[in-house]
């Protein structure tokens, strides 16, 4: 991993991220043609010396924390960028994970044979250079580095200022493993300025060099990422994720899920954002579903019915049904049913992930199908919204849109292909 010591002027930026697009370009070609076990070993190798450099790390996030803390940064954003012992053992555990995988590049996707005697193949190939933007989470330099690494491809990561300490420290890390594996050094680069002319360099494609752009971070970076790249985007803009808790729900498992959802981790995008009680359940579920979120120390938002429960709600507006809170706090309304469950999650959902809680198959099997989400579960939380929890190892982030990958990016989905077609001396005629 190489991480360029260079602090350049701002004029300099374009030129700095202009040869950072060639070295990678040139690490990309080279990555291709390594062999899976040489890969895995670099990982686990960069996995060693990650925990070998915990102390550094930690030192580095510390002074990130601090200048967090000072510019008043939110709790959901510090939350994100802090790391402790057990985070960066979950690090170097994910570089693990992902060397266990098995090697996504090479695989033989297709073969058919054509009546003229061709025989034709589709096989797997990495995508070549990809380019993450990311800003509160440093894990997401070893997590995007190692599934790019595993895919065969080369990473440029641009850690947003907040992060830039802890990132750079655990690039640093990861670098000094992979070096000692003989892995090309350019193959994963951090860029090394925190200037922002960086991330409009990068948007636009670097002269070729970048082949897609992961964003990974708030709605305004992810909204600028969408407007302006000149490259394909694996982004989603915002988390808005709900819970329904259908009529024939078991109550006891609804309450679980439902806290779990919302408040394990409020400031990940798959935690959950508003609750959704069918009206058909809501005379014996809705109070206790609502005391425990109260109780929990989450601000409720809620409508008439809702409110009605417990003095300690607080009216719901418009504007909350589409808000993506990444705090302790959720909005919930009562719903006449599966189909305005549904609806209400078209008009107001992001498309990432929604859960329905029900006994009924037939209901959760309608929900299942017609919720045009990336990721749609049943009786189960939306914080299982992640990469290592779906046995990716880790993810790249998660893609809201139709084309390619969707859901958790993981390796395969890091991947493209190509045909591969076998003569024998045919002509087309």
């Amino acid at each position: 991993m190489s991480v360029l010591s260079l602090k350049p002027r701002p004029e300099d930026v374009d030129a700095l991220m202009r040869e950072i697009g060639r070295q990678a370009r040139a690490a990309a070609r080279r990555m291709a043609l390594v062999p899976g076990p040489a890969k895995d070993e670099a990982l686990r190798e960069a996995a060693r010396s990650l925990r070998d450099a915990g102390a550094a790390i930690l030192e580095a996030n510390a002074a990130d924390m601090a200048e967090a803390r000072a510019k008043g940064l939110p709790a959901a954003t510090l939350d994100r960028l802090a790391l402790n012992p057990a985070r960066i053992e979950a690090i170097a555990q994910g570089l693990e994970s992902v060397a266990g995988l098995p090697d996504p590049v090479g695989r033989t996707l297709a073969t058919f044979e054509r009546p003229n005697g061709l025989t034709i193949e589709r096989v797997a190939t990495p995508l070549g250079v990809v380019g993450v933007i990311f800003e509160s989470r440093p894990n997401v330099t070893a997590d995007a580095g190692a599934l790019c690494l595993k895919a065969g491809n080369a990473a440029i990561l641009r850690a947003g200022s907040e992060s830039h300490r802890s990132a750079t420290a655990i690039a640093t890390a990861m670098g000094e493993g992979l070096t000692r594996s003989g892995l090309p050094a350019d193959a994963i680069q951090l860029v090394p300025t925190r200037d922002r002319a960086a991330v409009g360099a990068m948007l636009t494609g670097l002269d070729g060099a970048i082949d897609v752009i992961v964003p990974r971070g708030g709605k305004g970076l992810v909204a600028r990422v969408q407007d302006e790249a000149r490259v394909p985007v694996f982004a989603h803009l915002e988390g808005i994720c709900h819970v329904f808790v259908h009529a024939a729900a078991d109550l006891a498992m609804a309450r679980t899920i439902v806290r779990n959802s919302k408040l394990r981790r409020t400031g990940i995008c798959g935690a959950a954002e508003t609750l959704l009680v069918d009206r058909a359940c809501a005379g014996t579920y809705l109070s206790p579903l609502v005391t425990d979120l109260l109780e929990a120390g989450c601000a409720v938002r809620g409508d008439e019915g809702v409110q009605a429960v417990d003095p300690r709600v607080t009216p719901a507006t418009e504007e909350d049904w589409r808000t993506e809170y990444l705090d302790a706090i959720i909005s919930v309304r009562v719903v006449d049913g599966l189909e305005a469950a549904i609806d209400h999650i078209e008009s107001y959902g992001s498309h990432h992930t929604d859960s329905i809680l029900t006994e009924d198959q037939a209901a959760a099997e309608r929900f299942l199908a017609e919720v045009d989400s990336a990721i749609v579960v049943h009786n189960a939380s939306t914080q299982f919204a992640d990469g290592a929890e779906f046995g990716f190892g880790a993810e790249i982030g998660i893609a809201t849109g139709r084309m390619h990958a969707r859901g958790p990016v993981g390796v395969e989905q890091l991947t493209t292909f190509k045909y591969r077609v076998r003569g024998t001396g045919q002509i087309r005629p």
